[in-house]
């Protein structure tokens, strides 16, 4: 007998209003925080990608991946006051595959682990992608605008990869399964049945959960401690309109404020159950 993780999917009319409306509320999301830029001057932040990761994992890898690739290219559009090359060279394309993939590692037999491994390799691959596809093939080729070394332009796209990820992976996991949970016990018929047997309490892995949210929180500390470094002084110096002192104030209080919470955070997940004593899912 087939796993009921496999069963049959939302009907393709569903699937459909589903993409529309995930699109809609991933362009809303992110056009909400569109201006509130990463250190390196380009790529925003952007926690508005929770809104695809629930589409992804309720009605599978199409919706997410659609929705999230019209998402993207709407609020950037709407950003830029036109169609944005860079947008539709880098974001669709990364965020398609990126919740394609999320999608798709869930929906193959849902666990609270796998969702957590989900979120942590399509965020990196996805975010890899738009990253070096925005810098090489959009800012590099098609918009001319860095005339940089192979080396830097390569830095600059791992950047942006680490402040993408970082800044997006908490949203997910800290977010995303209460939804989750809450949509499988109001709406059953349109979740997958194995999805609807797992509960939270007692299910999340706590050393996966806790180093998701400690790693990234460390790492947010660290690059606010760097935009008061000679780091800080050179964004300033050279990106004075994006970086501005009022804007140089609201990115270290968000790293900081950020990084204590998820720090605190995932080593509260890891102390909850001793290593070696951890319960199996």
């Amino acid at each position: 007998m087939p796993s009921m993780d496999r069963e049959a999917g939302p009907p393709d009319s569903l699937k459909a209003i589903s993409a529309a409306f995930c699109a809609a509320l991933y362009a809303i999301g992110s056009y909400a925080t569109a201006y509130i830029q990463s250190p390196w001057g380009m790529g925003q932040f952007r926690p508005a990608v929770v809104i695809p990761a629930l589409f992804a994992t309720i009605f599978g890898p199409w919706v997410g991946g659609v929705g999230a690739a019209l998402g993207t290219l709407i609020c950037d559009s709407v950003k830029h006051g036109g169609l944005y090359m860079g947008s539709l060279l880098a974001a669709v394309p990364g965020n398609f595959i990126g919740f394609f993939l999320f999608g798709h590692i869930v929906r193959r037999g849902f666990s609270w682990r796998r969702f957590i491994m989900a979120s942590n390799a399509s965020l990196a691959i996805g975010n890899l992608i738009v990253a070096f596809l925005y810098v090489f093939v959009f800012k590099a080729l098609y918009a001319k605008a860095l005339p940089m070394s192979m080396e830097a332009l390569t830095l600059l796209s791992i950047g942006l990869t680490i402040f993408w990820f970082i800044t997006m992976l908490p949203f997910v996991l800290l977010m995303a399964p209460p939804i989750i949970r809450a949509v499988a016990t109001s709406f059953p018929g349109i979740v997958p049945g194995g999805m609807r047997a797992h509960s939270l309490r007692g299910e999340i892995p706590q050393r996966a959960f806790g180093l998701s949210l400690a790693i990234p929180g460390i790492a947010m500390l660290l690059m606010g401690l760097a935009t008061s470094t000679a780091f800080g002084d050179y964004l300033a110096t050279n990106f004075s309109r994006t970086f501005t002192p009022a804007i140089m104030e609201l990115i270290r209080i968000m790293f900081y404020g950020s990084g204590i919470a998820l720090s605190a955070l995932g080593f509260a997940a890891l102390g909850a159950i001793p290593i070696g004593k951890q319960k199996r899912v």
